[in-house]
């Protein structure tokens, strides 16, 4: 049977480098994606993931589980993203990787396309704490509790967060976040309770770093 992520991690608090490296290969990709969508520089990225592992493996020793090891990772990497942001400038994305295209055409895609750089270059420029929980709301499919851990505010900070985030976006992108080609999980809106799409379990604690 294999180790959990906390297992794994109590083992790297205890010197094993094989623990951590398992680690790592879990969930190296998930926190490159995380940077990546807020960064939008692949380099700036994997420069964080980085050091956000390094700090992970600094602070084995003290770890306690009182979140899922995704939680605490998620709040690292957003912490190391936000601190980028505050010491340079605003930085523009470079293409991200498509969601599923729904138009059956050519011309379908090419809209769609047009509509999601838009949305991506208008996320960019949001300030950063609006700019995360937008990212891991509508990339990553946290709930609020998921949010204000990475964030280290509260469930209600979050959705005041994403509100702002929302309402900024819809100012910037007007008719490209309604109308019929708009995707479901467009930033500009959120129809989803506070349940669906999240990760209750690790959502609902806060973890220590």
């Amino acid at each position: 049977m294999s180790q959990t992520d906390e297992q794994l991690m109590h083992a790297v608090g205890t010197g094993d480098a094989a623990a951590f490296a398992k680690l790592v290969h879990r969930h190296q990709r998930t926190a490159w994606n995380v940077a990546y969508r807020f960064l939008g520089q692949a380099q700036e990225a994997e420069d964080v993931v980085q050091d956000a592992f390094l700090k992970l493996l600094k602070a084995a020793p003290r770890y306690r589980p009182t979140a899922l090891f995704r939680t605490y990772l998620t709040r690292v990497v957003s912490r190391l993203c936000m601190d980028r942001t505050r010491k340079k400038a605003p930085l523009y994305v470079d293409r991200l990787p498509e969601s599923a295209v729904s138009g059956n055409t050519a011309v379908d895609r090419l809209l769609e396309e047009e509509r999601a750089e838009a949305v991506r270059l208008a996320v960019t420029m949001l300030p950063p704490a609006q700019r995360m929980a937008v990212v891991l709301r509508y990339y990553e499919e946290l709930g609020y509790a998921g949010i204000a851990a990475a964030l280290g505010t509260t469930a209600k900070g979050a959705e005041r967060l994403l509100a702002r985030g929302r309402a900024t976006l819809r100012k910037a992108l007007g008719d490209r976040l309604t109308g019929e080609t708009a995707a479901p999980g467009a930033p500009g809106r959120d129809t989803r309770s506070e349940g669906s799409g999240s990760r209750p379990a690790g959502d609902r604690r806060a973890g220590a770093v």
